[in-house]
């Protein structure tokens, strides 16, 4: 019953890719459970690397059943493209399955992401514009609309007319936009839905008779620990939960079936979007280490926030996560750098002008927005690594560096990228057992 959660142990970008290639041909279900099409990751296979949003990665692999689970916010539209442009390069979709739970990213749900993203001004949250926060909020006020939703006429209007019932009297009275027209939303989403009939399923059912008859079930998280609506930088986060405790409430599978938790995390630190990031550099470093690591987004395609290494951030993510296994990515970005900071506590000056150390993640979250980190610098490393595939050939002030992570992340890295390619990889322990 190998039930398998891989998520981000930061801000998201962390490079899952590498730890999905170890677990590899033992998967045979990979479940994405939370988020919608503002999460991006990169998956390569040979010479050949695509870009996927919301499909789950085991889309990829011709053995693998790629599920879409009930926590997923799903925009038809977006998904046809990408399936599109998959099949369009050989890549098989026929497997795929969609919750019949899952929640419908509707038309109006991306205009008001928009409209309300441009009239908050400079108190913008950041988000992608994509919907994916109106379509939780609708969710949560029992007002969403449901992939099985979409195979009743009547019914479906009637919910989209509950729906946009209070929205259009916003988008008319304070945004000075036209209403959005009820039957023509009907329309569209009927359509799509007719189109989506063929990969919808009880995901929940399959991936409970799936782990309950030995299979392997990776379960994939979208964004990262420290966007979560509840554990992460609020309001600087996502509308849903990637840590671990989302996948079992995103695919229906409850936790005594899940065996371990990895998480994923770069050798540095990197942010997209608004809100804090203690570690941040605004200067040539960061601009050194955006460049070296090609730090943009896959999505948005906007630059990253670069900053060193947050021990604080990666020991708060092994709490919230329970994770048992640690993968450490992109470790050779940081080749040439003379010494390397990592952030090991906080400096918090106090209202008194006394000051707080924090060696844990501050609940309030004003502390941590005025956190300054406390560094502790290590030895670098000139050596290429990227053909290293064993720990004890790694430059010792490498391993060292790797060493040190570990012991102040309070969590053992099991695996190590070194490249971009997807055989620049160490393995120390074996993710799937």
């Amino acid at each position: 019953m190998p039930g398998i959660i891989l998520i981000g142990a930061q801000w998201g970008d962390e490079g899952k890719g590498k730890a999905t290639d170890l677990i590899g041909t033992k998967v045979d279900y990979v479940a994405r459970f939370n988020g919608g099409n503002n999460a991006g990751h990169t998956v390569v296979v040979g010479d050949e690397s695509y870009a996927l949003h919301l499909l789950p990665s085991g889309i990829i692999s011709p053995n693998v059943t790629p599920v879409i689970g009930n926590g997923v916010v799903v925009d038809p539209e977006v998904l046809f493209q990408e399936i599109e442009g998959l099949e369009s390069r050989g890549v098989d979709c026929s497997r795929l399955l969609v919750s019949e739970s899952a929640h419908v990213i509707a038309p109006y749900h991306r205009t008001i992401d928009k409209v309300t993203e441009r009239f908050l001004g400079k108190h913008k949250i950041g988000t992608t514009g994509r919907g994916i926060g109106p379509t939780y909020a609708d969710k949560i006020n029992r007002v969403g609309i449901r992939v099985h939703d979409l195979f009743n006429a009547d019914h479906l209007r009637d919910k989209v007319e509950a729906s946009l019932h209070q929205k259009n009297q916003m988008l008319v009275k304070l945004y000075n936009r036209r209403p959005i027209d009820v039957d023509q939303t009907t329309d569209e989403l009927l359509a799509l839905g007719e189109k989506l009939k063929p990969f919808v399923a009880n995901t929940s059912l399959v991936l409970n008779k799936a782990l309950d008859e030995g299979k392997t079930v990776l379960f994939e998280g979208g964004q990262a620990t420290m966007l979560d609506v509840d554990h992460g930088t609020y309001p600087f986060v996502t509308s849903s939960n990637p840590t671990a405790g989302g996948a079992c409430t995103g695919t229906g599978v409850g936790p005594t079936k899940i065996d371990r938790v990895i998480a994923v995390a770069k050798a540095y630190t990197t942010r997209v979007g608004e809100g804090p990031f203690p570690t941040e550099l605004f200067d040539e470093q960061g601009e050194w280490l955006r460049a070296q690591g090609h730090e943009y987004g896959v999505t948005t395609g906007r630059p990253r926030r670069c900053g060193w290494f947050d021990a604080v951030v990666t020991r708060y993510a092994s709490q919230v996560n329970g994770l048992t296994d640690l993968v450490l990515t992109k470790l050779d970005v940081l080749t040439g750098l003379e010494r390397i900071p990592v952030c090991v506590a906080y400096d918090v000056e106090n209202a008194d002008g006394t000051h707080t150390r924090f060696e844990d993640m501050p609940v309030d979250q004003s502390a941590f927005a005025a956190a300054k980190p406390v560094y502790e610098e290590l030895p670098g490393w000139t050596e290429d690594i990227s053909k290293v595939h064993r720990f004890e050939d790694l430059p010792a002030t490498c391993q060292a560096y790797v060493k040190r992570l570990e012991e102040i992340s309070n969590c053992r890295i099991s695996a190590i990228g070194t490249g971009p390619q997807r055989d620049h990889i160490i393995s120390i322990n074996s993710l799937i057992d």
